[in-house]
């Protein structure tokens, strides 16, 4: 009997034409006996529509084609650790794919995608919500929702929402921060969650992140001028340290004075001005080289 695959890709994501991506995958299934289940998202009802598909196929492994989003939307759609999840990536947020080494060829990253070896990674929940790679309050999360609301995708549609997020941005926000048994409370233009080292940008934002250590840490950019943020957002310049602090912890309030802009792995959600977070006992299994 052969083994299901379901591959599920984002039509949109990364402004990129996807039929190369299903060919390749259609064609390495049918090679190496897998049944192919395709999956097109809409943006109507995915979560629900992938987790059918999940519970009538049973599928061995998920192949997913886009970014950072469409891999948090099918984790919330499987809630197994049963499955692995093989990453394609074509959004224009790959930063898990980045940290995981697998900004390689199409055909390198089909053969990692149905290799058996993996990585369990740790699971943040935020407001009862799940992470997997990077959540933000503050300047990069303003400019997640710019580009969300732009026609244009892809990296210039990103790099010219950067620039209106930049002149546009107000003052900083405080933030009370509670964990590891202390209070903070401090100014700031931007407080990442992190399960990881880097955006998709490949700009280093947490150097002692691990994804599987039961930890993520909150890295609390302090005086973050606009030219920094921008410089950050291109990738070309480390962080100053005098202008961060980094907490690791597994549990962890923040409050703000006035309602922020909040995304989770490249998925704006409104603002906020109080984020619960902790470390979940569930893991995702995700192919690696």
């Amino acid at each position: 009997m052969k083994n299901n695959v379901l591959l599920v890709v984002n039509p949109i994501s990364g402004g990129v034409d996807k039929s190369e991506f299903i060919e390749a995958v259609t064609h390495f299934a049918t090679k190496e006996n897998w049944n192919l289940i395709l999956f097109k998202t809409s943006g109507e009802d995915d979560v629900s529509r992938i987790r059918i598909l999940f519970k009538r196929y049973k599928p061995k492994r998920i192949i997913i084609v886009g970014g950072d989003g469409t891999i948090k939307m099918v984790a919330d759609a499987t809630e197994s650790q049963d499955v692995i999840l093989g990453i394609l990536p074509a959004g224009s947020s790959n930063g898990l794919a980045v940290d995981l080494g697998l900004m390689k060829t199409l055909e390198e990253n089909i053969e990692i995608a149905f290799c058996n070896n993996h990585i369990e990674l740790d699971t943040i929940v935020i407001n009862n919500q799940k992470c997997f790679h990077l959540s933000d309050l503050g300047l990069n999360a303003e400019l997640v929702k710019n580009y969300e609301k732009s026609n244009i995708h892809g990296k210039w549609g990103y790099f010219l929402q950067a620039i209106n997020t930049l002149l546009d941005f107000g003052d900083p926000f405080t933030a009370t921060i509670v964990a590891n048994n202390q209070t903070i409370e401090c100014e700031a233009r931007m407080i990442v969650i992190a399960n990881s080292k880097k955006y998709g940008t490949g700009i280093v934002i947490n150097p002692d992140g691990i994804m599987n250590d039961g930890k993520f840490e909150l890295v609390i950019l302090k005086n973050l001028d606009l030219i920094i943020f921008g410089e950050i957002i291109l990738g070309n310049i480390p962080l100053n340290q005098e202008d961060i602090e980094i907490l690791s912890t597994d549990k962890a309030t923040i409050k703000t004075n006035f309602p922020v802009s909040f995304q989770i792995d490249g998925e704006y959600c409104g603002t906020e001005t109080e984020l619960d977070i902790k470390i979940s006992s569930s893991k995702i299994k995700v192919a690696i080289p």
